[in-house]
């Protein structure tokens, strides 16, 4: 093979390289990002009552609740009605672990699952991750864990009001 039509061939695969690695960063960057999708459910929720009251936080399932804009612009749901002494009236959707503890306490117990963006190929954006906290007689509340480099982690998504909470993330 000649010199320059070997350097023709490397300066066509370098060429080929190059693209594929832009439509790479293009096509995650994409997915950098974006704002936490909500559909709202009509009728009364699975683990509910007619009066909105959760009953059964095992069967809880997101859309059936409030939708709501929290601090800095988070948004979320609240789940269940809240009752004149509950320590949650105090949380807003968007507050962080450490606001939460700081006006509740510390959580009875917690745990943390995947949720369905973490499956998504080239997915760098939030909410691959969340972790739910709760308090026994309270309810449990619900965190954004953050993206694959840990930003944007602990944020409040959704309160679940449940004065039958029994505090154990186990027996969820």
């Amino acid at each position: 093979m000649h010199k320059e039509a070997w350097m023709e061939m490397m300066r066509s695969i370098r060429m080929a390289a190059m693209l594929f690695l832009v439509a790479v960063i293009a096509f995650g960057c994409a997915q950098l990002g974006g704002k936490q999708e909500y559909t709202k459910k009509s009728g009364v929720g699975p683990g509910m009552n007619a009066k909105g009251e959760v009953v059964d936080s095992k069967l809880v399932e997101s859309g059936y609740g409030q939708h709501v804009k929290g601090l800095g612009d988070w948004e979320g749901e609240i789940t269940g009605k809240s009752t004149g002494a509950s320590k949650f009236t105090k949380l807003k959707i968007g507050m962080s672990m450490r606001q939460v503890t700081d006006l509740v306490g510390q959580p009875t117990d917690q745990g943390s699952y995947v949720t369905g963006k973490a499956f998504i190929p080239f997915y760098y954006g939030g909410d691959s991750t969340r972790f739910a906290a709760y308090w026994k007689g309270q309810g449990r509340v619900i965190f954004q864990g953050g993206n694959a480099w840990g930003a944007g982690r602990g944020k409040v998504v959704r309160i679940e009001y449940d004065p039958g909470e029994d505090g154990y993330a186990d027996t969820k």
